[in-house]
């Protein structure tokens, strides 16, 4: 089956709905970085049962949900200064000057393609947009740069309609480790700094320094 790119707006979901997917997406984020030897899996820990070189989704959700996380692994909000070099810890766009044009979510910074550590990987699962009207009209997932391939484009025009601009990315997007990626966004109007955050977690070995 294919990709299905699509938001979910979080008013249409129910407390448990979303909680059930933030699971989800951090589950898929540790098996990716099993996959990616960001750390070894642990099968004292999380038990695999079936094929496959690694526990399940499902496994890993059950893990999860029961309070447990993988001790080798800590997880942590994405910050915009110390792993995107912006020049400000906020979310914001830049200016958005022109309807139709894609922008950088990472702000102004020089290089809009981000390049992680060797051993840090990062889950994206959703979208949030503090502004009035709604000011772009795309999410643009991109690779080795900022006019790079085409990862996944997700249409956020049904956020306009709903009391909180606010969802779930149908498949969460995962950056892998020591690859350059980019994350754009679409201006739907003119409008100046934006604030748009993404919702996500950042996965890395324990005790790793926000800055190694």
């Amino acid at each position: 089956m294919g990709s299905r790119h699509y938001v979910v707006p979080a008013d249409d979901m129910t407390e448990a709905q979303t909680g059930d997917y933030r699971l989800k997406a951090q589950a898929a984020g540790i098996i990716r970085a099993w996959e990616e030897s960001v750390v070894s899996w642990d099968p004292k820990e999380i038990v695999k049962t079936g094929g496959g070189a690694y526990p399940s989704l499902s496994s890993v959700v059950s893990f999860l949900a029961a309070g447990n996380f993988p001790a080798a692994l800590d997880v942590r909000d994405f910050k915009p200064i110390q792993d995107a070099g912006c020049a400000l810890d906020q979310w914001n766009t830049p200016i958005l000057a022109a309807i139709g044009t894609e922008y950088s979510v990472f702000q102004a910074i020089p290089v809009p393609a981000i390049g992680l550590r060797i051993k840090q990987l990062v889950v994206w699962y959703g979208i949030e947009i503090d502004a009035i009207p709604l000011p772009i009209s795309r999410l643009i997932f991109r690779r080795t740069a900022a006019a790079g391939s085409v990862m996944a484009e997700y249409d956020v025009e049904g956020l306009a309609t709903k009391d909180n601009m606010y969802g779930f990315l149908s498949e969460p997007q995962i950056w892998n480790v020591s690859t350059p990626y980019a994350i754009n966004v679409m201006a739907r109007i003119v409008a100046g700094v934006s604030r748009v955050r993404l919702l996500n977690f950042v996965l890395e070995p324990t005790s790793t320094t926000s800055t190694s």
